[in-house]
């Protein structure tokens, strides 16, 4: 697999990673044996950067992920994340305690004295963004962290933060449904050297051979809340939806593998981090990293899926507390 650096100091890693929220139940019940599985076979496709938090599944997913690296040599860098509460009351907390907290919880789940990345999970607006990079900077003096990330911050924070210290790495949401970050997060990662870490690249799973059934939604499942799954809004997404993925097919392309193609051609720094614990659906995955995109094919997807086609929000007022807006 073809190789991008995570962040301008980082290491190299492969093109594609894995998310592994699903491993903690955030879509559905999760079987260990099945996420050991894609695990291994990850290791097998290049794909070495596993991205985690202490929030899936409670915990659960790093526990999944501490129980398959455990007593074994492997080559993942692994990430993960802290500084959400989920209360009561629930919110956010960037003090040098409660990262402290979450950071020590995460390396006992994870079975490790060293996580390669740490992400601020959500900003807290009460403390100034310096501060919280220098309560990380001072877990990668104590060799906690190997580099610094955020996750769902604004350009300008990016700017701020790397004012203290370099970041290696923002996460947002980005795919052929999501495309905010071309209004300033894909220029602002690019030119201070982070990587822009893209999640829900296959937009929730549309971008898929089994496009996903609102109605078999579980309790559990991340997005029977969001607008993009209600009607009408899902009536309209899933006929424009299908329109790309039949157009990935006659590609000789799982739709998966061409969105990840997609992301992976915008920008150099670009990390997608597709989820699934599935070893079928990781193996079209990393496809996509073997893709390589013409002017021609991106200006079909374009006229398939052009920008601001996705019918209602990405998230609920509920779900959307957290990330900074801009633009």
């Amino acid at each position: 697999m073809q190789q991008r650096k995570l962040g301008a100091e980082g290491p190299l890693v492969g093109a594609i990673a894995l998310g592994c929220m699903s491993f903690g139940g955030s879509y559905g019940e999760t079987d260990e044996a099945e996420s050991h599985r894609t695990l291994a076979r990850a290791l097998e496709f290049g794909v070495d950067h596993l991205d985690t938090s202490n929030i899936y599944g409670d915990g659960r997913a790093e526990e999944v992920i501490g129980s398959f690296i455990k007593g074994r040599p492997h080559r993942f860098r692994i990430a993960t994340k802290g500084g959400i509460k989920r209360g009561p009351p629930s919110g956010f907390d960037n003090s040098p305690e409660y990262l402290r907290e979450c950071l020590e919880g995460s390396l006992r789940r994870l079975g490790s004295e060293h996580v390669d990345l740490y992400y601020i999970h959500r900003r807290d607006q009460r403390i100034p963004i310096e501060d919280v990079v220098g309560t990380l900077v001072r877990f990668k003096e104590e060799g906690k962290i190997g580099s610094i990330g955020f996750s769902e911050i604004s350009p300008a924070s990016l700017e701020r933060a790397c004012q203290v210290h370099p970041v290696a790495a923002v996460q947002s949401e980005y795919s052929l449904w999501t495309r905010l970050p071309e209004l300033g997060l894909v220029q602002a990662t690019g030119r201070l050297g982070a990587a822009l870490v893209a999640f829900s690249p296959l937009a929730r799973g549309m971008l898929s051979d089994r496009m996903p059934d609102p109605v078999r939604f579980g309790d559990k499942d991340f997005r029977r809340a969001t607008p993009r799954f209600a009607e009408p809004n899902f009536g309209y997404n899933k006929e424009r939806v299908a329109r790309f993925n039949a157009y990935a097919r006659g590609k000789g392309h799982p739709p998966s593998a061409l969105a990840l193609a997609w992301v992976l051609a915008r920008a150099p720094h670009i990390i997608p981090i597709p989820g699934t614990r599935s070893p079928q659906h990781l193996e079209q995955d990393a496809a996509g990293a073997g893709i390589v995109l013409t002017p021609k094919d991106m200006e079909e997807i374009e006229a398939i899926l052009p920008v601001g086609f996705a019918h209602g929000a990405r998230y609920s007022d509920q779900q959307n507390i957290g990330p900074e807006g801009y633009c």
